[in-house]
């Protein structure tokens, strides 16, 4: 009897368990989270440059084309497109059954070939974009840096005045020859040019919307008052709080869109999401580490069963030195700027650091060698004709594989010999050691300070404590005006996504004596360093990459001579490469059903994501994987 009872038993857990899980559903409405500190400044997409705008802003617009979830460039409002020959000249035929609609999703006018010039406009108009998002255009399209010069120069109420049928008509590279029609004209072969398309500073903007805002309305859009052509308006918008996107009544691919709504909830901290997480209130929630490591060394933790590992984020992580830091009392660190502009010194560092532990606080407990990092741009940004993906060129030139059971770059040995050798050369300039080293970190944040901790003491023990001491330091509120406009750090940790498919939108980041090079210009200030081996390496550098840069006709060429200069950028240890975000999550979202873009803006537009009610399972996860790669 007891025997028979147990069967039953057991056959009724395993019905329930069938219950339950024919039970699943998809979701209807899915609720995300954005932590305060990444809450919104813009609306208007051709002022957004960051992550925490253009994420929301893909859901509301449609550009010309994005990514499949396999990377792949698909059309978006264009229906096809073409080049000419050289990669000169682009085509793009756009869809006829689009419309731009209100907060409301009711009908305002229908989206035509003008709305992208207008936004084109836009962009490159000095006095009502101030100068956001026009290095691409100005790189790439005829006439583009000339407008931009143009409205420049003008005063301020005239070019505030102009339109596509003033001066832009006859100036820039870009027409409509008919309504679903645009044509684009690049300064040289461009063969990348369709990628750029898929970036906010090509993003359709209409005259109607002008017309009934003003430039001023327009310039301070809100989410009531623009026009939407994506599959969701901003209904509720709570600044700190909360944001809600309603599917689009009149989407013209309405099949995609799966969610009726989607609650993004503003949180001040990754804790406070977990526990929304866990009372049911969001529907995924990367994981920190002592969350990480709370469910997995637990059998019995409710989610112990649910972790899984998330896709790589199109960002490359890179320790980016400082070349002109200066004291607190603002005076030169001459001690520091000594030291790190010698070569020796740098690669004592580059070779001498083990991260393997500082991986596994920062980013991924359970497997931190899969974040590795041993090149500057990330995979997937372009791929040569043999199909070899371009970080792996740099990864072949800078001869470092990667491997799970060893940090590869870190080689003690060779790193004592760079070590003793800067040592009797700075000595010799008057450095004394142990060099201070500051690093920043916002003062309200703990796992910050636990992953500073952390370095730290990887960095002394590892170089030791006689010749490097790492000083932690906070800020208040704000990194750039509290710390790198002052100038008061030595380095600073920060990731670069590709916004088109072409290496120059990494390693053009880094050139000297280039206004656009983000990087040389905010944070490394190599235009302002004075020590003149460590500016001719620089300039070294800089000429390799506007060579890679020229080559227009061969896009293997091109990109093998991308990877020798970024592979020079690298050995030199003009920058050190420190991670690729690979972390643990809890969700009810199929990632491998998300688009999947290694440049661009699209991974967060919320369509044809695979969901279920309740989380997905490691086991579930991993036939998900193996299903993907299959079909690559």
């Amino acid at each position: 009897m007891k025997k028979i009872l147990s069967l039953v038993m057991a056959l009724a857990l395993v019905l329930g368990c069938m219950s339950f899980t024919a039970m699943a559903e998809p979701l209807k409405v899915y609720h995300d989270y954005q932590t305060t500190v990444n809450e919104m400044e813009y609306w208007l997409i051709q002022q957004s440059q960051g992550a925490k705008e253009l994420n929301v802003l893909n859901n509301c617009l449609d550009g010309l084309v994005y990514n499949d979830a396999h990377g792949s460039l698909v059309g978006l409002a264009a229906s096809d497109w073409s080049a000419d020959a050289e990669s000169i000249v682009w085509t793009f035929n756009l869809r006829d059954d689009m419309v731009w609609v209100d907060v409301n999703g009711e009908y305002k006018a229908d989206v035509v070939a003008e709305d992208w010039l207008t936004g084109i406009e836009w962009t490159l108009n000095a006095a009502k974009n101030e100068a956001r998002n026009i290095s691409m255009l100005q790189e790439t399209m005829v006439g583009a840096d000339e407008y931009y010069q143009y409205t420049k120069s003008l005063p301020t109420e005239e070019a505030l005045a102009l339109t596509i049928n003033d001066a832009f008509a006859t100036m820039v590279g870009a027409a409509a020859p008919d309504e679903y029609t645009l044509v684009f004209t690049c300064l040289a072969p461009t063969p990348y040019f369709d990628t750029v398309a898929t970036y906010a500073c090509m993003y359709p903007l209409a005259q109607g919307e002008i017309d009934e805002l003003g430039i001023e309305g327009v310039q301070g859009l809100t989410p009531d008052k623009m026009w939407y052509s994506g599959p969701y308006t901003v209904t509720t918008y709570n600044q700190g709080s909360e944001k809600i996107l309603t599917k689009n009544p009149l989407y013209w691919n309405e099949e995609s869109v799966l969610f009726d709504e989607v609650v993004i909830t503003m949180v001040e901290s990754v804790a406070k999401a977990y526990e929304l997480f866990e009372a049911g209130q969001l529907d995924r929630v990367a994981l920190d580490k002592t969350m990480l490591t709370t469910i997995y060394g637990d059998e019995n933790n409710e989610f112990h069963d649910n972790l899984v590992e998330a896709r790589p984020t199109k960002y490359s992580y890179q320790m980016h030195l400082a070349w002109a830091k200066n004291l607190e009392d603002g005076t030169p660190d001459t001690n520091w700027n000594t030291a790190i502009a010698n070569e020796n010194f740098r690669l004592s560092w580059y070779y001498g650091i083990d991260l393997t532990e500082w991986l596994a606080q920062s980013t991924n407990y359970i497997n931190p060698l899969s974040c590795a990092n041993y090149g500057y741009t990330g995979t997937g940004v372009a791929v040569n004709s043999q199909g070899v993906d371009y970080a792996t060129l740099v990864n072949q030139l800078v001869g470092i594989e990667y491997s799970n059971e060893a940090y590869k770059r870190y080689q003690p040995e060779l790193a004592a010999e760079y070590k003793a050798k800067a040592i009797e050369e700075l000595t010799a300039k008057g450095v004394t050691f142990p060099v201070q080293v500051d690093y920043y970190i916002s003062g309200s944040s703990s796992v910050a300070a636990d992953n500073a901790k952390v370095l730290k003491q990887i960095m002394e023990d590892c170089l030791g404590s006689d010749y490097v001491t790492l000083n932690i330091k906070t800020y208040v509120s704000s990194l750039r005006n509290e710390v790198y406009l002052p100038r008061l750090a030595s380095f600073y940790i920060n990731g670069w996504g590709a916004d088109f498919g072409d290496p120059v939108n990494f390693v053009g980041q880094e050139t000297y004596g280039e206004d656009n090079a983000y990087y040389s210009v905010t944070y490394s200030q190599i235009n302002d360093a004075t020590d003149e081996d460590l500016i001719a390496t620089y300039k070294e550098f800089t000429e390799m990459v506007n060579k890679a840069r020229a080559i227009v006709d061969d896009q293997d060429a091109r990109l093998a001579a991308f990877a020798e200069s970024e592979a020079f950028f690298v050995k030199h240890a003009l920058t050190i490469p420190w991670y690729i975000d690979i972390s643990w999550q809890l969700t009810k979202v199929n990632d491998y059903t998300k688009i999947y873009a290694a440049y661009g803006m699209s991974t967060y537009r919320y369509e044809n994501w695979e969901t279920n009610d309740t989380p997905y399972t490691t086991a579930q996860y991993a036939d998900f994987k193996a299903a993907y790669e299959a079909a690559e």
